[in-house]
């Protein structure tokens, strides 16, 4: 198995509560891909608490092999969901994938 997690620092927003329904749509559309792709095992996006830290997004996945993270990645369903969502906010990324 494989865990690919994804952190995402988003741009700043006008108002806390903008923020937070990005935030909240990001969730969404990246959660409603476990109906549409069907190599994800688990999918799952938390938001940060702690206001000293970069980051305000976290994506874990699970995923049975590295080549499932590559057809996950290039699945038009969650490009659209990077393009449409994630892309016009985003400011920074990094990611990590790990066998356990």
């Amino acid at each position: 198995m494989v865990r690919h997690i994804v952190m995402f620092k988003l741009k700043e927003f006008t108002s806390p509560a903008e923020k937070l329904e990005k935030m909240q749509a990001i969730k969404s559309g990246l959660e409603s891909l476990i109906d549409v792709i069907d190599v994800l095992r688990l999918i799952r996006v938390d938001f940060n608490c702690n206001p000293d830290e970069a980051w305000d997004l976290i994506l874990t996945t699970e995923l049975d092999s590295l080549e499932d993270v590559k057809t996950y990645a290039i699945h038009p369903a969650h490009v659209a969901v990077a393009k449409e969502l994630i892309g016009p906010y985003k400011a920074d990324r990094a990611c990590v994938d790990y066998e356990y």
